[in-house]
């Protein structure tokens, strides 16, 4: 893995000369600190891996957007519930967008979150709906449970506020599109849920919809770690 990403910041410094300088861009650089509204590249994933279990540096990922694009609050390590200990989490209250409210989280969570934010869902919005989305409406990040809420089990990503559960969304226009009445109708509508739930698969590890079970027939249930699922 370093090694290719050697190698590819030694491609990115082939199209980076710039009055007689060799730079190689920031978002091309695996030893450059990541900044969300920085163009993706391959290097963006590792760049995102590597803040999983790095505390200070998610949060100082959080710090490069504008400051009236983000509000939130770290918080300490707590335990909200019997066996189910939240660490390395944060109150997000709104960020480029309202929500119906403020939820905790793990700060990967939303550091993935305000990624999908900039770059997959206010550009399907636009492309799709022409207005951005100005209100996002969610079930819930916490619930100290297994997986379906079944006694017995593994637990659920919610048990350690690593997913989000998103039920629908209000554009600035007013127009209101919710997973449960859009998808998968066609139309523009269906057509912005199915890019929603593409661009979501490019940013959490685990992204469920409608098609995957009837559990979700009302949500996209965003989650952080585990194995890659997108359906």
């Amino acid at each position: 893995m370093k090694r290719a990403l050697l190698l590819l910041a030694l491609i990115a410094i082939g199209v980076a000369f710039d009055k007689g300088v060799w730079a190689i861009p920031r978002e091309w650089n695996p030893f450059e600190p990541l900044y969300i509204q920085d163009p993706i590249t391959p290097v963006t994933r590792w760049k995102l891996k590597r803040l999983q279990s790095d505390r200070q540096g998610c949060l100082a990922a959080l710090e490069t957007l504008p400051k009236d694009e983000l509000d939130y609050q770290a918080l300490t390590d707590y335990v909200p519930a019997p066996n189910c200990p939240l660490t390395n989490v944060i109150r997000l209250n709104a960020s480029g967008v309202e929500f119906n409210r403020s939820f905790v989280a793990t700060c990967p969570l939303v550091l993935a979150w305000l990624m999908f934010e900039y770059h997959d869902l206010q550009p399907a919005a636009r492309n799709v709906l022409g207005s951005p989305v100005s209100r996002v409406e969610h079930y819930g990040s916490f619930a100290c449970r297994n997986i379906y809420g079944r006694e017995k089990g593994r637990r659920s990503a919610h048990a350690f506020a690593a997913a989000l559960d998103v039920a629908a969304f209000t554009l600035e226009d007013g127009r209101r599109i919710s997973v449960l009445e859009d998808w998968p109708k066609e139309g523009g509508k269906g057509e912005f849920l199915q890019e929603v739930h593409q661009g979501a698969c490019r940013r959490f590890a685990t992204v469920l919809g409608p098609d995957y079970n009837a559990a979700h027939a009302n949500h996209f249930h965003l989650a952080m770690g585990g194995y890659r699922l997108c359906r």
